[in-house]
């Protein structure tokens, strides 16, 4: 079976102490994921060595930074390079989330650019891609999210791209009071893996893991996780609840 993930998105929430204390209360709930299980913790660039540190003894547990800068070095203050997340031993790292290509306007070439520095350090992209409201409308969803897959992976090599995690997010229905059903989620997840599949062939494109990521939470894990193309989730909100993704985490198959 494909690996199944629970990672967790803390954003640009929750102060040193809080997050650790989140941490320590899911850490308690004494979790044995499958061995085809894994959680993932994405958390603000100051937390990321307390976390690693925190999860140290779990196996199935692992640490991810939400960003990194496309360039390997340089004069831009303020932004963090692939080459210090592998210093610090951080295994993932989130890339082109929704909110990273809307507010900061990065490019496919960009998000390239960061895949590229993070395989080098040895750190697993989570390649983040999905459709706004106006192309899910306009019923162009399926082109949208195959171009940024194509602009921004394809120049991986068959081998390389066994080392990618793919997040869909269904934009048009975080925060927008719009729901995107089960049955969308499955029919987008498997239109990512024809994708994966035309380019690299069914024998890589059935080992990669799509997680989706739009508004997770207990009461819809166990039946959007059941969807067959459907390999986990990352999760915003309920993430920040240990009790919710505590119960997430018991939701992956």
């Amino acid at each position: 079976m494909r690996k199944q993930i629970a990672a967790a998105n803390w954003k640009m929430n929750c102060t040193y102490q809080q997050g650790e204390k989140l941490l320590d209360d899911i850490l308690k709930a004494d979790l044995k994921p499958a061995l085809h299980h894994e959680v993932i913790f994405a958390v603000p660039f100051p937390y990321l060595i307390m976390a690693k540190s925190l999860v140290s003894d779990e196996s199935s547990f692992n640490i991810s930074a939400q960003n990194c800068h496309h360039k390997k070095s340089g004069a831009y203050t303020g932004e963090v390079a692939g080459e210090m997340l592998h210093s610090i031993g951080i295994k993932y790292c989130l890339v082109g989330h929704s909110e990273r290509r809307e507010y900061f306007q990065e490019t496919s070439q960009q998000l390239a650019e960061k895949i590229d520095i993070l395989l080098e350090n040895h750190i697993t992209p989570i390649f983040c891609c999905g459709e706004p409201l106006p192309v899910r409308e306009s019923n162009n969803q399926n082109t949208h999210v195959e171009a940024q897959i194509k602009e921004s992976l394809f120049h991986l090599s068959a081998d390389t791209m066994l080392n990618i995690v793919i997040a869909y997010e269904p934009i048009w229905a975080i925060g927008t009071g719009k729901t995107a059903s089960t049955a969308q989620a499955q029919e987008m997840h498997a239109h990512i893996r024809s994708v994966l599949t035309a380019k690299y062939g069914s024998e890589v494109a059935e080992q990669i893991s799509i997680l989706y990521g739009g508004s997770v939470k207990p009461s819809n894990a166990v039946e959007i996780f059941g969807s067959k193309d459907v390999d986990g989730g990352l999760v915003g909100g309920a993430s920040l609840v240990a009790a919710d993704f505590i119960d997430i985490i018991k939701a992956l198959k």
